[in-house]
């Protein structure tokens, strides 16, 4: 049996849906960075396991390329747009929900740390989980978003929002 779905004629509800969530994702991680950076002098102990600390990560995750200068910057800037375009284009084509929803988490986690980046030369990092004196790296809004939005996209590949959603992960899945 073959199955024709109607060409579309442009964003529907679900990718609609999906590039609002990345926006709302971006502008409360930069709001709340905002946040951090005016009014965050010294750490504030919320719980015994959670802080707000401070500090700004000229690399990626965990500090990885964070010496590399402005030339560095550049280029994780550059690759950071390139991410950012292929997940529209997956926002574009899917059909999945869940696959929509990930990729909005990534898009908007991504664009809210490229801002960062572009704007003050290192992402502004401000949330410390700890356990006594070992600490989790220094982390924000957009790397939890970029985090749930891994999380989705691995529930979509096991097949929870029904049949994966993209060629690679169909054939994965057979």
């Amino acid at each position: 049996m073959i199955t024709v779905f109607p060409a579309r004629r442009g964003p529907g509800r679900l990718q609609a849906t999906a590039l609002a969530l990345a926006a709302v994702i971006a502008a409360i991680d930069q709001g709340a960075k905002a946040l951090a950076r005016a009014r965050l002098e010294t750490a504030v102990d919320l719980t015994p396991f959670l802080a707000l600390r401070l500090g700004f990560n000229p690399g990626v995750t965990f500090g990885l390329f964070a010496d590399s200068g402005a030339a560095g910057r550049w280029a994780l800037s550059g690759l950071t747009l390139l991410i950012i375009g292929a997940l529209l284009v997956w926002i574009w084509r899917t059909r999945s929900p869940l696959t929509a929803a990930a990729a909005g988490l990534l898009v908007g986690g991504a664009s809210g740390n490229l801002l960062d980046r572009l704007r003050f030369g290192a992402v502004t990092d401000f949330i410390d989980l700890h356990w006594g004196d070992a600490h989790w790296p220094t982390f924000n809004l957009a790397d939890a978003a970029i985090v749930c939005g891994v999380g989705l996209l691995l529930l979509a590949a096991r097949g929870v929002n029904g049949p994966a959603s993209s060629p690679i992960l169909e054939r994965s899945a057979q």
